[in-house]
């Protein structure tokens, strides 16, 4: 299969509704990271998802919608909850998990009786959307375990041969996938951090949100998947990744200890200079927002690099950053080390 890339004009708006009416893949920014949409409704189109990206069968994912009037037939209900943060939060990088439709694929869910539903705010998929008619289901485009892609380039290196159409929209806005929030229990659960956080659901709830220990230990043998991300490794480059806690000085220590051929870091903007082993920076120190739009690219470029062994400054784990360190604990198979 030939794959396009293509800029984001009228003409390739259309091809992209068309394709996705004929059950075919489009590859498309959205403000997170570059997803790969088919008809959520079409079990044999979300089928191909699984199979580009090589995906297990049982992760489930998310469907993307434009307008709360597509949620008939999505969801069976929308809880109060759900509509309070739709109404403070949407379109944008929230993910709720709301009672399953009765129009929304078994493959799209992977047999669950929950959904996933989010309304992007990126204006390439709302005009995908309209155009189309079509709630997409979408996953990062990425093969299986790697960073997710942040821009078409990204996305044509892992995604080339395996789907018709990348629509090139530039580079993604927040860099990291969304918040997913499960609203179907007796109190709300945070199942995957993202841009929106656990401290600004609750503000606008007026009751704690949960934490899925999920979110920063090993899902536990047997344990469903009730969300995207929940797997035990993601996010990996070839590398091996090894996170490391403590102050610079401790880090770049345990560092110099450890140098050798192939050896790396990932480190905090203006820290590398200082350091023994060549590096890459990936934002700045205590501040999610800016580590979260460069971890998936600074992971790739370590890969670009040929690094072998990787020793990653630890981020913290509240607000944005605590989806930095979510992605990067499962991009390092759980390997942290105190320095």
């Amino acid at each position: 299969m030939r794959t396009q890339v293509l800029p984001v004009t009228e003409e390739s708006i259309a091809l992209a509704a068309r394709l996705l009416n004929q059950g075919e893949l489009v590859a498309l920014p959205t403000e997170t990271v570059y997803g790969i949409a088919a008809d959520a409704r079409n079990g044999a189109a979300v089928r191909k998802i699984f199979e580009a990206k090589g995906r297990p069968q049982d992760n489930p994912l998310i469907v993307h919608i434009y307008g709360m009037e597509m949620l008939h037939g999505i969801v069976t209900q929308v809880p109060v909850r759900a509509r309070k943060l739709a109404e403070a939060f949407w379109p944008g990088p929230l993910t709720m998990v709301m009672p399953r439709g009765p129009e929304v694929s078994d493959v799209t869910c992977a047999g669950l009786d929950t959904v996933g539903v989010r309304m992007p705010s990126h204006p390439v998929v709302q005009a995908v959307i309209q155009a189309s008619g079509v709630a997409f289901a979408a996953p990062s485009a990425n093969l299986s375990g790697k960073p997710s892609p942040t821009n078409a380039q990204d996305t044509l290196a892992d995604m080339d041969g395996r789907l018709p159409l990348i629509l090139d929209g530039g580079e993604s806005n927040v860099g990291v996938e969304s918040t997913v929030l499960s609203v179907v229990g007796e109190h709300p659960m945070l199942l995957r951090p993202g841009y929106i956080t656990k401290e600004q659901m609750e503000a606008v709830l007026g009751e704690e949100v949960l934490v899925s220990p999920a979110i920063l230990e090993k899902l536990k043998e047997g344990e469903i998947a009730r969300s995207p991300g929940m797997k035990y490794k993601h996010y990996a480059p070839k590398a091996q990744v090894t996170i490391v806690q403590g102050s610079f000085d401790a880090y770049r220590r345990y560092v110099q200890a450890h140098a050798g051929e192939g050896v790396w870091a990932l480190c905090f903007d203006g820290e590398g200079a200082r350091l023994p082993v060549p590096s890459i920076e990936y934002g700045k120190n205590h501040d999610g927002v800016t580590q979260a739009h460069h971890l998936f690219t600074a992971l790739r470029d370590l890969d670009r690099n040929g690094a072998q062994i990787v020793y990653a400054r630890c981020p913290e784990q509240d607000g944005v950053s605590m989806a930095v360190y979510n992605r990067l604990i499962r991009a390092a198979a759980f390997r942290v080390v105190t320095a």
